[in-house]
């Protein structure tokens, strides 16, 4: 039988990259999926179909997190759908390398909004309808304890996510909901290429530091998410798995 067969999971920012890896996986075990994407509609719409043409269900259902009003609507048209909801996978997120001579409150507030206040307001909107053996995932990064130049916002929301990945194992875990976290090292995406990351001498610094001697694919991440989501995990909570190759 399928790990998640019944079960109905949420997924922000599921329209490419690591995101659109973990929506496919967990409908590959039986899930039903909501894939929420913030603009890119027709990206949003190809995980859709690849998972349907497979032989899941999923929607797709455009919500910027950081809005309270379109967090709650997102968690609404997932209930409305499918009739409850079991999983929620808090990866929308979005990075900005700069020096500390460049920070400014703009770039300060949109990574927070989104890395930060994003997952809160998702999962607050998503609780009331969580119940016994139901499963938040938060997606971090390493770079809440690698902390490498340029990074000291982003550094700080993924840190503030581990924190949060803490205090929420405690509020709902007498709910029997767990709450843990995966910090993926670099990652072969669409937004790391976009950035330059894919094929420099960062990646190559990266790949140095790593044990198993390469970056990441959106599939090692995504197995990860079916494990943590399924009852194979059920002892675990506030828990942050660094899925970095071993680079600490």
């Amino acid at each position: 039988m399928s790990k998640l067969a019944g079960k109905v999971a949420i997924v922000t920012g599921a329209s490419k990259g690591i995101g659109a890896g973990i929506a496919q996986a967990l409908a590959a075990e039986g899930a039903s999926i909501v894939v929420n994407y913030a603009s890119s509609r027709s990206g949003a719409d190809a995980v859709v179909t690849r998972i349907t043409q497979a032989g899941g269900q999923a929607i797709a259902v455009q919500a910027d997190v950081s809005q309270p009003e379109q967090a709650q609507a997102l968690v609404a048209a997932a209930v409305e759908r499918f009739g409850k909801l079991d999983i929620l996978v808090n990866n929308s997120g979005v990075y900005e390398v700069a020096p500390l001579e460049q920070i400014t409150p703009a770039h300060f507030h949109r990574q927070f909004d989104i890395n930060v206040l994003g997952p809160l307001q998702v999962t607050q909107a998503a609780s009331p309808h969580l119940g016994e053996g139901a499963s938040v995932i938060n997606i971090g990064s390493i770079v809440s304890r690698v902390t490498p130049p340029g990074m000291a916002v982003y550094s700080a929301t993924k840190g503030a996510l581990d924190a949060i990945t803490g205090s929420l194992s405690r509020e709902l875990g007498p709910r029997g909901i767990r709450v843990n976290s995966i910090n993926p090292g670099m990652v072969d995406t669409e937004g790391a290429q976009t950035a330059g990351f894919i094929g420099s001498d960062f990646q190559s610094q990266i790949v140095a530091q790593t044990p198993l001697g390469r970056i990441g694919v959106p599939s090692d991440i995504a197995s990860i998410a079916v494990f943590l989501a399924s009852d194979d995990a059920g002892w675990l909570t506030g828990e942050l798995l660094k899925a970095g190759g071993g680079n600490r």
